[in-house]
């Protein structure tokens, strides 16, 4: 089988990769997708929406927080897929929306993304929720783009988790490769997944390369060839969107059933 139909197949079905464990949900019955209202503090809104993805039996050792980037929310397919599939290999994964995107929602048109203090707000407000509802699993903090960079900025500062999955972390702005943002990777002392297209315009890989050697844990780094900050691949690749986002959640996978594995090396 070629390298599509391998990754064709990987979607469908995707391994557990964890020491699974049954969860009694109550009330769920079989709901894999759960919508949630995550309540906010200090900002103009009291709550914005979240979205729980669920394992359909097993649950693994792990559950993720994903956050979207600027120019997409929780709802969009990238997003939507790349939880699902993590979902159907054990892992609850739970999404939500910044305070700009919940108002953007509710107003039917776009906004930019709030500034870094509002940002992170709601990004803790999501964590806490999931703490509350698992308390007894690793978290993984995971982001698309500027999500990722929130996820990195509050690791940085202390808040708790087992580790970081960045999904096109945004190094530099598009065209201006002298405004690094990695000045904070020292402080990062979680184990980290940077997986990074090749024809990203917001990260130099000549520059991240440099950066994640003063990255304070380990960080690994995997290349997506011919993807693009969005991880869109071209056509010559032979490679379609689910082939490459069933890529990507393999990738996630396999560094997650060795970095957050027990006595693993952080």
């Amino acid at each position: 089988m070629d390298l599509g139909g391998l990754l064709k197949s990987a979607w469908g079905n995707l391994p557990c990769l964890f020491m699974p464990e049954r969860t009694h949900r109550q009330g769920f019955g079989m709901l894999m997708r759960e919508p949630v209202s995550i309540a906010v503090e200090g900002l103009a809104l009291d709550e914005v929406a979240g979205n729980w993805d669920w394992p359909e039996g097993e649950f693994g050792n792990a559950a993720c927080l994903l956050a979207h980037g600027a120019g997409a929310s929780m709802e969009s397919e990238f997003m939507a897929r790349v939880a699902e599939a993590l979902a159907k290999a054990g892992v609850p994964v739970l999404r939500f929306r910044y305070a700009y995107a919940e108002r953007a929602a509710r107003a039917g048109r776009r906004r930019p993304p709030d500034r870094r203090a509002a940002l992170e707000s709601v990004h803790l407000a999501a964590l806490k929720a999931l703490r509350e509802r698992l308390p007894d699993k690793q978290v993984l903090l995971a982001g698309k783009s500027m999500g990722g960079r929130m996820a990195s900025l509050l690791a940085a500062e202390g808040t708790p988790c087992a580790g970081l999955v960045f999904l096109g972390y945004p190094l530099h702005p598009a065209g201006q490769p002298q405004k690094l943002r990695s000045e904070h990777f020292a402080a990062c002392l979680q184990p980290a997944l940077f997986l990074q297209g090749d024809r990203d315009r917001l990260c130099d890989l000549k520059l991240l390369r440099p950066a994640l050697e003063l990255y304070g844990g380990s960080a690994r780094l995997e290349v997506i060839e011919g993807a693009d900050h969005g991880f869109e691949i071209l056509k010559r690749s032979g490679l379609d969107r689910d082939e490459v986002r069933a890529d990507l959640v393999r990738r996630i996978l396999a560094w997650m059933a060795v970095s957050l594995a027990p006595g693993a090396v952080r």
